[in-house]
């Protein structure tokens, strides 16, 4: 039976040196081919890596969301999931919980198993993929760029978002409009803030009240404490954005549960409703084609697999307002 000392005796290298090339790691070019010549010699093919060494990358793709409990995550990865097996690949799930550390050993583990691509919505400000461009390993960013790193993108236009919900409110007669956005860190929660501050900037000439804009965790419990925050104000706001489809749950959970709705205290939410006690006509959202942000970032991620070179792409979608109906009359500015 050959075993690794042979590979590595045919090869002229270390034992450590064929283990690093075997499982993806770090190696100069040139000793990387001699260890995978040594083993197509000597038809040394270890379970794992047998397609390795014939094509040098799996039939394996990798995405890495940051909460996989969230139906915008689930829908983006049934996109990615359908047009990545149309092309004969499979799918590894990774979710980072939004956890950077996590994300990291995600990342670590798909360069060892020689991952052909990746497809990434970052968890955190700054996610490192040098490793895997300089391996000439593909690379998507969906939802959230990567800075400093020149890779495919498939974005929601989030300010366009932002700006939809905040002009349903308006339009329906609230005029001190909060909002609850995600993490000052993330920039999808960022951009749909501004778009927030942007149509308040152009349709009310009414000074800025202190304490509207809310940051959150972009999770239920984080809608609901910052709803409960504003509420608790000497000077509640009538209406609030919702940041993202979990935060509108919890701020809905809060009215409920002190007698209050919509036509009181009025909730627009960006992203689609996964579970509520509410009609989706009760209220104005901002409909997210994240399936189809999964489908364009699947064919990007083939098209660099199969040597599409060029600069990174930058693909911008966005969302549809869908409003209920009015929940109260609107009033002078």
């Amino acid at each position: 039976m050959v075993t690794i000392y042979d590979v590595a005796a045919r090869a002229g290298v270390s034992t450590a040196t064929v283990s690093r090339v075997l499982n993806g790691l770090s190696v100069s070019a040139d000793r990387a081919q001699l260890v995978l010549d040594a083993a197509r010699e000597l038809n040394y093919t270890p379970n794992r890596v047998a397609r390795t060494l014939r094509r040098q990358l799996s039939e394996l793709v990798a995405l890495v969301i940051p909460d996989i409990e969230n139906p915008f995550f689930t829908s983006l990865a049934r996109g990615v999931a359908d047009t990545a097996q149309q092309a004969g690949y499979s799918v590894v799930l990774c979710n980072t919980d939004g956890d950077v550390d996590k994300e990291r050993q995600f990342l670590d583990v798909a360069l060892s198993e020689n991952i052909a691509g990746l497809v990434l919505a970052a968890a955190g400000p700054r996610s490192d993929v040098a490793e895997f461009r300089d391996r000439g390993r593909a690379v998507v960013a969906v939802d959230r760029p990567i800075p400093d790193a020149d890779v495919d993108t498939v974005l929601i236009d989030n300010v366009g978002a932002g700006r939809m919900a905040t002009r349903a409110l308006w339009d329906a007669g609230f005029r001190d409009v909060a909002c609850i956005t995600g993490p000052v860190d993330i920039v999808t929660a960022v951009d749909r803030a501004r778009g927030w501050q942007q149509v308040l900037d152009e349709v009310s000439d009414r000074p800025r009240v202190p304490g509207r804009l809310e940051h959150a965790d972009f999770r239920v419990d984080g809608g609901r404490a910052c709803m409960s925050h504003l509420l608790g104000l000497p000077d509640p706001p009538d209406a609030v954005v919702a940041g993202n489809n979990l935060v509108g749950v919890g701020a809905l959970q809060v009215l409920s549960e002190r007698g209050l709705s919509p036509a009181d205290v009025g909730i627009a939410v960006i992203g689609d409703l996964p579970f509520s006690a509410l009609s989706p006509d009760a209220l104005p959202f901002v409909s997210l084609p994240t399936r189809e942000m999964g489908t364009a970032a699947g064919a990007m991620l083939l098209e660099r697999i199969a040597g599409h070179a060029g600069p990174g792409r930058r693909v911008v979608i966005p969302g549809e307002l869908r409003a209920g109906e009015t929940p109260r009359a609107a009033t002078s500015a």
